[in-house]
């Protein structure tokens, strides 16, 4: 049951990151009404905001496809779960301070921060979970 949960979280988290490679493809006018959409104020276009967008959305998308690769055979990289569940929680901090401090709306500031703070709690808890049973006997 707990393995099945901890790949429930994992697959949340891989959808979670990997919805950014919309990012990668999108025009940038469709880019730029998703993120006003979001709370975003107007946004001129710029190569270097263009590129790092493109950069950016890469990034996460790949991200993500880990997350996909951890649920899919937690126990093969069973090593590697905890530093994922690390990783989102300290993204979910970094979005909290830096929410707080620039005096973002709730939406999506607190989804985004709950999202990474939840569910990496939720991994780093279950991560032992997904340890093979050889492993245990391996030294």
């Amino acid at each position: 049951m707990q393995l099945r949960l901890l790949r429930i979280f994992l697959g949340f988290a891989a959808i979670a990151w990997g919805a950014s490679v919309f990012g990668v493809f999108a025009s940038w006018s469709g880019a730029v009404h998703t993120l006003q959409g979001l709370g975003a104020q107007a946004i001129v276009y710029d190569r270097m905001l263009d590129y790092w967008l493109r950069m950016t959305a890469g990034a996460f998308a790949l991200v993500g496809c880990w997350y996909f690769v951890l649920m899919w055979q937690p126990r093969k990289y069973y090593v590697a779960i905890p530093w994922f569940g690390a990783l989102m929680v300290v993204e979910g901090i970094i979005l909290l301070v830096h929410g707080i401090r620039l005096g973002l709306a709730p939406l999506p500031f607190y989804a985004d921060t709950a999202a990474c703070l939840v569910g990496g709690s939720a991994i780093l808890s279950l991560a032992r979970f997904a340890k093979p049973a050889e492993a245990d006997h391996a030294h």
